[in-house]
């Protein structure tokens, strides 16, 4: 059983043949897959599910808190796992690539701005958008 059938099982969610399609493969996923690329991959492993069936399903497994949505300026609702690592975002304007990171001292700064302008930071969320080096000229 893959990490989110797992979660959703845990949180009392029915669990159809299909949703454990579309489960395993958002748990499979490396990358950050579109509803669409989602119905892809999952129609690959079973061709009877929809696409109305993966949308409807990526909202339930978002509002059981299994997933997370990110909207990265490209007009496309993308998903991932929902998980206790936090992680920031780079996003390759030009190909589309999402790279995930951790810094530490970005972590701290984030405190410290929210704790100088007199607030206990509980959350945040930091997308940053560019272009690799070697292209970054040609723009």
């Amino acid at each position: 059983m893959d990490r989110i059938e797992k979660l959703c099982i845990e949180r009392g969610m029915r669990m159809t043949e299909q949703r454990r399609v579309i489960a395993r493969v958002l748990s499979l996923s490396d990358d950050h897959p579109d509803v669409e690329e989602l119905y892809r991959r999952a129609s690959a492993q079973d061709p009877h599910i929809s696409i109305a069936t993966v949308y409807r399903t990526v909202r339930l497994f978002e509002e059981a808190g299994v997933v997370e949505r990110h909207d990265f300026g490209d007009g496309r609702s993308r998903y991932e796992e929902a998980g206790d690592d936090h992680h920031d975002h780079l996003i390759d304007t030009r190909s589309g690539e999402v790279v995930e990171f951790f810094d530490a001292e970005i972590e701290k700064m984030k405190e410290a701005i929210a704790e100088r302008l007199g607030y206990k930071l509980i959350g945040h969320k930091l997308e940053l958008y560019g272009v690799p080096l070697d292209k970054a000229d040609k723009s």
